[in-house]
């Protein structure tokens, strides 16, 4: 879990370049690159950015690394939906915790 979580933070200040926002262009490289596997409109510059202005909940133009783990919990969420309906019963023996650091292991491209 703990690799888990540096991976996510990981992804965010590599892509904020060391800052502490992710601009509109950081967003759709980020969304581009590490996410267009599970996203069907991860190369639609127009949907991104309406993303990012739904994400963006104080309206500054950026996405801060809270309003970034919105999206990272909402994509895990889907995620954990798309497998008990692929498999329930499996799903059951995971503790919530684990299988949530794996889909963002998986998401991010990471190996546990």
């Amino acid at each position: 879990m703990e690799g888990a979580i540096k991976t996510v933070v990981s992804v965010f200040l590599k892509f904020a370049k060391g800052k502490e926002n992710l601009g509109g262009k950081e967003f759709q490289t980020l969304v581009e690159k590490q996410l267009n596997n599970i996203m069907t409109d991860a190369e639609n510059s127009k949907a991104v950015t309406k993303m990012r202005q739904d994400l963006d909940e104080n309206k500054d133009g950026k996405i801060s690394f809270q309003e970034y783990m919105i999206l990272v919990g909402e994509l895990a969420q889907q995620y954990s939906h798309q497998c008990c309906s692929e498999n329930e019963r499996s799903l059951m023996h995971y503790d919530w915790f684990f299988f949530l650091f794996k889909v963002l292991l998986y998401t991010f491209g990471c190996s546990a």
